[in-house]
């Protein structure tokens, strides 16, 4: 009887991680939690419509008596609340095998204004969001990954690798994040493979967030002339769980804007 994985997927009940959510139910093979800090009602939903995708694919794999998609609340910013939803995750699945850590934090400034990133709250809450919060959750599942010889994929962004985006202390922190992604690669090799991807501007909530003549000029400054969209990721990251050679990368999916 072949064996189902279990993907745990941090901020995923809206935006990104929705999208990976639906990516792993449409293979069929993958059970998946699905973790939200506040709108429970998004991410009972989700469930439900995960539900459906997995069924549509008509996949015939057995994995004991534990649920295909759960959702679980933790503020993954909160150490103790991480630690216990991937113990919850544990209990409820049985095992860990992908980790997807997408969770990120800005506040809404002009990046050329060096006024506006003068803020050491901003610098506070960017680190400890966009980067330690991605430690943190490697630290409390790395155990299981070792034991599944699994893989951490981390949600950067492009505003990483070009200077660019919402604020300064986003952008610098996301370069951060990106560098513990490559970091944690060479430590936590050969039994945990550990990527990143980046991504350019998104019509998320987040990304709506942005003034509209902002985002058709990163539209029209894109090489493909289009925005990249939230299931574009969504199948890097499926690709990036799936290889078995690939580790310490960071894949932007831009359509082409930090070219």
């Amino acid at each position: 009887m072949s064996v189902s994985k279990v993907a745990l997927i941090t901020g995923a009940s809206r935006g990104v991680g929705a999208a990976v959510a639906r990516a792993f139910a449409a293979q069929g093979d993958t059970r998946v939690v699905v973790n939200y800090h506040n709108n429970a009602s998004a991410a009972n939903q989700l469930v439900e419509e995960l539900d459906k995708i997995r069924s549509m694919a008509n996949n015939d794999i057995l994995a004991g008596s534990a649920p295909w998609f759960l959702a679980i609340q933790a503020d993954t910013s909160n150490r103790e609340q991480m630690t216990s939803l991937v113990q919850q995750t544990i209990d409820q699945m049985g095992r860990l095998d992908i980790v997807v850590s997408n969770v990120g934090w800005t506040r809404m400034t002009d990046f050329m204004n060096l006024d506006h990133a003068d803020d050491e709250a901003d610098w506070d809450r960017c680190f400890d969001v966009n980067v330690k919060s991605h430690f943190r959750l490697f630290r409390a599942c790395q155990t299981y990954l070792e034991r599944s010889e699994g893989v951490f994929i981390a949600t950067a962004s492009v505003a990483g690798v070009k200077p660019s985006g919402s604020s300064l202390p986003y952008a610098v922190t996301k370069a951060a994040l990106i560098h513990l992604v490559k970091s944690l690669a060479i430590i936590a090799g050969p039994k945990i493979r550990v990527n990143s991807v980046a991504p350019g501007v998104l019509m998320t909530d987040w990304g709506r967030g942005f003034p509209t003549e902002k985002i058709k000029a990163v539209e029209k400054k894109n090489v493909l002339k289009r925005l990249a969209t939230p299931e574009d990721v969504a199948e890097q990251v499926r690709f990036l769980a799936t290889s078995r050679s690939i580790t310490g990368t960071n894949t932007v999916i831009d359509a082409g804007f930090s070219l």
